[in-house]
């Protein structure tokens, strides 16, 4: 995968997800693809919090935009995940 992000790291999840459900792998390459998918769940999940967050923050307790400036994502924690 090149550069990492969620809608590229979920196009790869759902493309794990057909070929685990086909059945025509090994054992081994089954195992293999569900321990990746399961490192893309971690990562989806990881950015869907973030976006929360960030949209919690957006967010004031009556419901109305609150003017501010998006924070950025953590960049060490997606090269660390692009070296693992």
């Amino acid at each position: 995968m090149a550069k990492k992000n969620f809608e590229t790291a979920l196009a790869r999840l759902e493309q794990i997800a057909r070929e685990l459900e086909e059945g025509n792998l090994s054992l081994e390459s089954s195992l293999q693809k569900f321990d990746e998918g399961m490192k893309l769940v971690q990562y989806c999940s990881q950015k869907l919090d973030e976006s929360q967050k960030q949209i919690d923050i957006l967010l004031n307790k009556n419901g109305t935009l609150t003017p501010l400036t998006p924070l950025p994502f953590e960049e060490e924690a997606e090269q660390a995940d692009e070296n693992s």
